[in-house]
């Protein structure tokens, strides 16, 4: 007589285990950041990794370029011995969950830390590219504090690229200036280099952050929106 077909699950009691590891892993990685390359930049063949939530073991980050005062939008103390450098896209959940985390951590760390912004817009989310313009024009018509203006209301009222004109009239921006800045796409170039150098540095997700010592090569990536110990416990680290 023929026997009854078992399935997986009812002849190897370990494989209800496996399945239920790999939906964590998954559930975890949906959880914490968007993986992609940014818009014009060649998809990498290897599959991102998992970020992970150790912050003491976080891996080194790669080709890291060093903070210039003189280009980077900086937040915080310009001379802080660390600079956190988030690689971000305006239209990413992840990153609007770790903007109030990025604050926080300057707020604990006002002379050791500093929030460098460099762009990373992800090709899938359509508003991206046009909303670090938009930050751009701001830095370029009103400086830095107007590109955290800008950045600010971006992360909190989201990336509808119709309404990117009276964000700029609303943090006080010259309207014209700003239209005719944003019409032009003069700073699609300074976002794409960012974008490019964030590849370099490995970044392969927004957020992509990158805990830098300054002065030296020393970093450390923690990848995705983790939470404030997380990076709390990268930076003690490098401060000792």
């Amino acid at each position: 007589m023929a026997s009854t077909p078992t399935s997986p699950s009812s002849s190897n009691p370990w494989f209800a285990v496996s399945m239920g590891l790999v939906g964590l892993i998954v559930g975890y990685a949906l959880g914490s950041g968007s993986a992609g390359v940014p818009a014009g930049l060649p998809t990498p063949p290897a599959v991102p990794s998992v970020p992970t939530a150790a912050a003491p073991e976080a891996p080194p980050a790669g080709d890291v370029k060093p903070v210039d005062p003189d280009v980077d939008h900086i937040r915080g103390n310009p001379d802080a011995a660390i600079s956190v450098i988030e690689y971000s896209d305006y239209e990413c959940p992840f990153c609007a969950r770790n903007h109030p985390t990025m604050q926080q951590i300057i707020d604990t760390y006002p002379d050791d830390v500093n929030w460098v912004y460099r762009h990373y817009p992800l090709p899938f989310h359509a508003n991206a590219q046009k909303a670090a313009e938009a930050a751009e024009c701001a830095a370029d018509i009103g400086g830095n504090d107007k590109f955290w203006e800008m950045t600010d209301m971006l992360m909190e009222k989201g990336t509808d690229n119709t309404q990117l004109e009276s964000y700029a009239a609303a943090i006080g921006l010259n309207a014209a200036k700003f239209k005719d800045c944003l019409d032009s796409g003069k700073m699609a170039a300074r976002v794409a280099s960012d974008a490019t150098e964030g590849s370099t540095a490995g970044v392969n997700g927004t957020p992509g952050n990158i805990v830098l010592k300054n002065g030296t090569k020393e970093s450390r990536m923690v990848s995705g929106a983790q939470p404030f110990s997380a990076f709390k416990a990268v930076i003690d680290e490098m401060l000792k």
